[in-house]
């Protein structure tokens, strides 16, 4: 059964791995329903870490995919709220 979850992804070295989380994300684009990246921003430098807010509608075995590819990218964690 498909159920609504938010998870919530940090990436330290926001610089170095980013274009790898983003390659994650677009190969499971069609489960997440909304997608939110935030990260602190200064005049005249950005924040090396960020944070990107996920809604998603899946089966518990797509979103434990999702979540495995993005732990396996060094400096990300996850976490997650079953709503």
């Amino acid at each position: 059964m498909k159920k609504t979850i938010i998870m919530a992804v940090t990436i330290d070295g926001r610089d170095e791995h980013a274009p790898r989380v983003q390659q994650i994300l677009t190969e499971h684009g069609c489960i997440i329903k909304t997608r939110i990246g935030l990260h602190e921003t200064e005049e005249d430098s950005c924040s090396p870490k960020g944070l990107i807010l996920l809604q998603i509608f899946a089966e518990k075995s797509d979103v434990e995919a999702l979540e495995n590819e993005l732990t396996s990218v060094e400096g990300v964690h996850v976490n997650k709220m079953d709503i």
